[in-house]
């Protein structure tokens, strides 16, 4: 049998959930780093749950405990910070707040980015421009330095935070989904879908949107990371997410008195807002490829190769 015929009989065989999977498995940065994101997941989703309590309680006898040392616990494998409260504990728990604040705003920026971008790709009409100067104005602002003169000015909460993280990432969305609209708008099955009769509106939601949403979906990936990097660089700037909250951040932020002396306070967050960057990326990078019909089956050979 040749290589195609062998590619037809496992997407026969396999269900989607099994194709996608040997996909991923294809890749093992890839799928290590999907695995690594399951955990923190699982982590925002069930640590406050758990150890919100012992996450927040005190143990003045336990103050900057080094790691390594499970005498008090499993918990304290991490070490302790200057209240003498579990690093781990605190880690786990603050993987909620993180992400929320990342999720959200991409998920808010995601959505009206593209929707603006329908507009100004598939509209001829003067607003297609206007939406596009609106894009231009957010961009010639620095996002960071926006978000950090827009918090001063508003107190630091987390609604606060979603919305300047959301409003400097539209232009993203915008003028990719632009960008990509223009260049469908002219196939020809868009054509045939005018001819038939079709409406606008279905026309962008049934037959241009589904041709970009890969793209959009691996740059959503991509700008995860960056949010999260904003967020924990303006909680480690104290105009983030405020104390008694946890956040990745603002515990780097509040380990840096003690670098010289416990430098795990701020190793061990600082370590988990790394690596969860680099399996966004390594994920993301992994997507570009699954999603692109024309370049998936490299992964579906590598796949074969190694089963």
């Amino acid at each position: 049998m040749t290589d195609t015929q062998i590619l037809a009989e496992r997407k026969k065989s396999n269900g989607p959930i099994g194709r996608w999977f040997s996909l991923l498995w294809a890749d093992k940065f890839a799928f290590f780093a999907a695995l690594f994101l399951l955990i923190v997941v699982l982590c925002a989703l069930f640590g406050p749950l758990l150890l919100d309590a012992v996450a927040t309680k005190q143990n003045l006898r336990g103050r900057n405990a080094p790691p390594f040392d499970i005498t008090r616990g499993w918990l304290y494998i991490l070490g302790a910070d200057a209240l003498g409260r579990p690093l781990l504990a605190r880690v786990i728990v603050a993987a909620q707040n993180t992400m929320l604040v990342a999720a959200a705003a991409v998920l808010a920026s995601s959505v009206v980015g593209t929707a603006l971008g329908l507009i100004a790709g598939y509209s001829r009409a003067s607003a297609a421009q206007w939406i596009m100067r609106l894009g231009d104005v957010i961009m010639s602002f620095p996002s960071l330095l926006l978000a950090v003169i827009v918090l001063y000015m508003l107190e630091p909460s987390v609604a606060n935070i979603v919305l300047v993280l959301a409003i400097t990432r539209i232009p993203i969305y915008l003028r990719t989904t632009r960008a990509e609209v223009l260049e469908v708008r002219e196939r020809m099955f868009v054509q045939a879908a005018k001819v038939m009769g079709a409406s606008h509106w279905r026309i962008v939601f049934c037959h241009i949107l589904p041709v970009i949403f890969p793209t959009l979906v691996t740059i959503a990936t991509l700008d995860f990371a960056f949010v999260m990097l904003a967020e924990s660089s303006l909680s480690f700037l104290g105009i983030g997410i405020q104390a008694p909250e946890i956040t990745w951040g603002l515990m780097v932020a509040q380990g840096r008195p003690y670098l010289t002396n416990a430098w795990w306070l701020s190793f061990w967050p600082g370590l988990a807002i790394i690596l969860t960057t680099l399996s966004l990326n390594l994920l993301s990078n992994w997507m570009r490829i699954a999603l692109d019909p024309t370049q998936r089956w490299r992964l579906e050979m590598g796949g074969r190769k190694h089963a």
